[in-house]
Parts: C-alpha cells; sequence; structure tokens
C-alpha cells in the first residue's frame, strides 16, 4: 500500500467522522444555546433542564437520520473494502 493510498483512506475516514457527527454536534450546540438563553432570562439553574432536552434531541435525531447514517457508513466499509482488494 502506497502513501498516497493510506493518506486517501485517511482523509475519506475524516470526512465520513464529520459528516456523521455534525449534525448531532450542531443540534446539541443549538439547543444548549438556546437553554443558556433561556436560563440566563429566567435565573433557572438546573442541570437537568440542559441535559434532559438535549438527550432527547439527539435521540429523536438519531431516530430520524440513522439510515443515512447506516449509509455512510456501508458507503466507507465498501470502500475500505475496494482499497483492500485492490492491493
Amino acid at each position: 500500500m502506497a502513501q498516497g493510498d493510506v493518506i486517501s483512506i485517511l482523509r475519506e475516514a475524516l470526512w465520513t467522522i464529520m459528516k456523521l457527527a455534525a449534525p448531532l454536534l450542531l443540534t446539541s450546540l443549538t439547543l444548549g444555546l438556546i437553554i443558556a438563553v433561556f436560563q440566563a432570562a429566567t435565573q433557572i439553574h438546573e442541570q437537568t433542564l440542559t441535559f434532559v432536552p438535549k438527550i432527547l434531541a439527539i435521540a429523536l435525531l438519531m431516530i430520524l437520520i440513522g439510515p443515512w447514517m447506516m449509509t455512510n457508513l456501508t458507503d466507507f466499509f465498501m470502500y475500505i473494502c475496494m482499497q483492500m482488494l485492490e492491493i
């Protein structure tokens, strides 16, 4: 396996990781910001107020985009398998 092949696989792996993590992280970040503004405005500083909505939102998002995530992971796995067969 040449150095270029390894770099190509690494680049594809990092791109796949970013594609899969971005929706979850952005949802959590946005919801956390909204809750932080709400807490600052009402002066309610309860830990579960930030934790529970984030968990529920991420779980709902995983249910909604789970098939898309699995398709991306399957495509990446097939890419890795094809790279191994070329050697």
